[in-house]
């Protein structure tokens, strides 16, 4: 028993609700205002009761309520903001009312009077802060009970700073549709069906008028920079400059230029040096995503705002990637939409395994059948094909070819100006041994794009089978540069081995090739084997067998006549890297199994 006063604690689920925009609707019209929060209230009574939960305060515009389950509080939220939803179609423009509501689980201590207060109170109404107008914000431990049980849809918004906690918290959004929130002043435009960007224009913090134009020509260098990017809905200039000069929330710039990604930053320069910041924002929570700083010289300043843009394109273009990649993998497979295959479809590829890359192929053949004008699906498909033939994964290398080049042909086809869909016909030619052909068409997506990573690395592999190796390693030095934290980097380094050892410079080989294998995703067999060799060339044999011990651990098929079958080249400049393999304990046949 507790005694008569004494305060209980113990852990509840916790509603925390208020009105967005109440002083505004309060100074138009106060009567109205109060009716209306009258009857939207009575909503919350209703809703809270019939889900098993209780109301425990309505100061001012809020509503507290706790709840003895989480799935309870949840399916008490989603109700209750649509029937608000339904109620709020029935009023004037003026005088719709929106809610946001957080919920969380969490440690309250409730006195004898039904009052309560505590950490899991002061966390739900940060959560209610972080919700959109009409939406619902879950902390983890809340997301945690719900998932999978309840009829919802979430979406991670990462951790968050926020007033009077001092560590951070991690919140979701529970999906509540596409429509514009009610009581929004304006219909938030819709997202469009790839990843959207816009570029603010970045500040000048320099107290010197006459460096405004360079901080307007990185944010325009930016902009038309990551309009490369077939797959990239950016924003245009003058619709993002119009934001010049003010503070807005990044979601307002979200909903009203109809965009899920925003990058904004400044300028600073003081004496020979400037220093430019850049941040990736959110825009569907105002949650950071990535940011960095960048101190240079100042010299030629045309030339310093090439080398920044860069760097900041080399940096947010795969961070995008991966942001899409990891959204596309929290939806059930059934309801991925051709964007959402396709990212998907990456993911699988990059575990760089024979039934990964299987999938992979299925996934962006899906791409393109659901949205046949897709280029960048077709083009991924030719691009997984090229790995599997690349890993030894396809037994029949010629039919695996021909489904490629109809794939990048398709690309090219849907978009003549998308350079994923040259490069991946860049590298059927290189694997067909038409070296000159593959030139001419890596050399027209550079063209295109010359921010894209992957076409260099194409580049670097026709250079090899012309025997050209410096030329090689130049190409996948500047992919490296290009994409520093690219899921293909382990295969830029590998590429550089062979191309030392065209050079018969063994020990550079062997850098690279160890490289190759730190990389955590390279499970593929060409970075040992190529350590393997290099270090037999060396004459460190038993090193080389350990090498060699380990390439095969990885694939039990491996032998001379498998590493042959996934070779792209056809002169006999690289034999040494052969010869190494032998010495090493490479058998000469093995038992060759893999599907095109």
């Amino acid at each position: 028993m507790v005694a008569q006063g004494q305060a209980q604690k113990r852990l509840t689920a916790i509603l925390a609700a208020d009105v967005v925009g109440y002083s505004r609707l309060t100074e138009a019209d106060e009567r109205a205002t109060v009716a209306t929060l009258d009857a939207h209230r009575a909503v919350f009574r209703a809703q809270v009761s019939g889900h098993g939960g209780r109301i425990v305060d309505t100061a001012g515009d809020s509503v507290l309520a706790v709840f003895p389950s989480t799935s309870g509080a949840v399916e008490a939220a989603i109700a209750i903001q649509g029937e608000l939803s339904v109620r709020n179609e029935g009023l004037p423009d003026d005088r719709r009312m929106a809610f946001r509501i957080g919920v969380n689980l969490g440690d309250i201590i409730e006195k004898d009077d039904g009052t309560v207060y505590g950490s899991g109170v002061n966390v739900a109404a940060r959560l209610e802060s972080l919700a959109q107008p009409a939406g619902i914000c879950l902390s983890g431990s809340a997301y945690e009970q719900v998932d999978g049980k309840i009829a919802a849809g979430f979406e991670d918004l990462g951790e968050h700073r926020v007033k009077n906690l001092s560590r951070p918290i991690r919140a979701y959004r529970v999906a509540m549709g596409d429509q514009a929130p009610a009581g929004s002043d304006e219909m938030a435009l819709a997202l469009p069906d790839k990843p959207s960007i816009a570029v603010l224009a970045f500040d000048n913090l320099s107290g010197d008028a006459e460096q405004e134009y360079f901080a307007d020509g990185i944010a325009e260098d930016l902009i038309t920079d990551l309009s490369r990017f077939r797959w990239l809905f950016v924003t245009a200039r003058n619709s993002t400059f119009a934001y010049k000069g003010k503070s807005p929330d990044v979601r307002q710039v979200g909903d009203e230029l109809g965009v899920r990604y925003v990058l904004e930053g400044s300028v600073r320069k003081g004496g020979n040096r400037v220093r430019v910041t850049a941040q990736l924002i959110d825009a569907t929570s105002g949650n950071h995503l990535w940011a960095d700083r960048f101190d240079r010289e100042v010299a030629d300043l045309f030339a310093l705002q090439d080398e920044i843009t860069e760097a900041i394109i080399s940096a947010v273009g795969p961070e995008l990637d991966a942001l899409e990649r990891k959204r596309a993998r929290r939806k059930p497979p059934e309801s991925l939409d051709a964007w959402e295959c396709y990212q998907r479809g990456l993911s699988s590829l990059y575990q760089f395994t024979r039934e990964g890359n299987d999938e992979a192929q299925q996934l962006f053949a899906r791409a393109a059948e659901l949205d046949p004008s897709f280029a960048t699906a077709h083009a991924a498909l030719a691009y997984a094909l090229a790995l599997a033939v690349n890993s030894g994964f396809s037994s029949d290398k010629a039919k695996a070819l021909g489904v490629m080049h109809g794939a990048a042909q398709r690309a090219i086809a849907a978009d003549e100006k998308d350079a994923f869909g040259h490069a991946a016909l860049a590298r059927y030619y290189t694997y067909s041994g038409e070296y000159q052909a593959a030139i001419e068409s890596v050399q027209f997506a550079i063209e295109l794009n010359p921010n894209f990573a992957h076409a260099h690395h194409v580049r670097a592999l026709a250079l090899i089978a012309l025997n050209r190796a410096e030329d090689s390693i130049a190409a996948d030095d500047t992919a490296a540069r290009l994409s520093p934290r690219d899921p293909m980097y382990g295969y830029y380094d590998a590429a550089r081995s062979i191309a030392y050892f065209l050079l018969q410079d063994y020990e550079r080989a062997l850098g690279f090739a160890e490289k190759a294998t730190r990389r955590p995703v390279m499970v593929a067999f060409w970075p040992y084997t190529l350590m393997a060799s290099a270090l037999a060339r060396l004459g460190r044999l038993e090193e080389a067998a350990s090498a060699m011990a380990e390439a095969q651990r990885r694939n039990p098929d491996l032998s001379l006549e498998f590493v042959r079958s996934a070779t792209w080249w056809s002169h006999d400049h690289l034999d040494a890297l052969f010869e190494g393999l032998v010495a090493a304990g490479l058998p000469e046949t093995g038992n060759m199994a893999g599907d095109a």
